[in-house]
């Protein structure tokens, strides 16, 4: 796992599929998205290096219920203490209660989609679920980083949420909105449920003032994000195909 400071207050933590991230508010941490299995342990290191123990993490928001951001959510929730929040339609998925639906798949997405599970934990290892899930909803303001609201964008997930910052000029996409790669370029997310519904949740986020951006996969817009989400609505092509 990588570590990369974004902000003062902000660190991305990278696995090989996928990135989580933590917020400090004072002696107090929020953890945005979990990681694959696997990756409790992983989370617990980064906050102890940053001078904090687990117990200081205050929750767990999740932007959507796939593996690579919610596998190690009941890890690090039975370290930490921390509640794990996610959006009503996606908890049912989080806690177990139902496998959750498949994305419609690209035939150009194929490929990638299995280069990528490669490198996740193989499907015979089950994730550790959260005793209890958080249900969240569209508008809710979360007590962290100023006032952190929640924003439903349906699309990847039914229950897929971003995270903004007003205070702060920060947004947390999930997998709505990605950065190629190859070249930083940014991109609607892969492996969607529903094209167009992510399509449209991509406009309804970069229709928000941001000036920094976090994604699911690639690195973070730092400068102008809200600037350059809208740019990347504008284009003939807004993903990698």
């Amino acid at each position: 796992m990588e570590i990369i400071e974004v902000l003062p207050e902000l660190s991305m933590l990278r696995f090989p599929v996928g990135q989580a991230y933590l917020w400090r508010d004072g002696d107090g941490l929020t953890l945005i998205d979990a990681g694959p299995v696997g990756a409790g342990a992983l989370i617990a290191d980064a906050v102890t290096g940053l001078g904090l123990h687990p117990r200081d993490v205050r929750r767990i928001v999740l932007t959507h219920f796939h593996e690579d951001h919610a596998g190690g959510a009941g890890e690090f929730a039975a370290l930490s203490g921390a509640p794990v929040l996610a959006h009503r339609l996606d908890a049912p998925f989080v806690r177990g209660d139902a496998p959750g639906p498949p994305p419609l798949f690209e035939e150009w997405e194929l490929p990638i989609h299995a280069e990528a599970s490669k490198l996740l934990p193989p499907p015979s290892v089950r994730p550790v679920r959260p005793a209890e899930v958080v249900e969240v909803s569209d508008g809710e303001v979360l007590d962290f980083g100023g006032g952190a609201r929640v924003v439903s964008v349906p699309g990847h997930t039914e229950g897929s949420i971003g995270l903004h910052l007003p205070s702060r000029g920060v947004l947390f996409t999930g997998d709505t909105v990605a950065a190629s790669p190859v070249d930083g370029q940014v991109l609607m997310g892969v492996f969607n449920l529903d094209r167009e519904g992510t399509l449209d949740s991509f406009r309804k986020l970069a229709a928000l003032d941001a000036e920094v951006a976090c994604f699911g996969h690639g690195d973070p817009v730092r400068e102008n994000a809200s600037a350059v989400l809208r740019a990347a609505t504008e284009r003939d092509r807004v993903w990698p195909a």
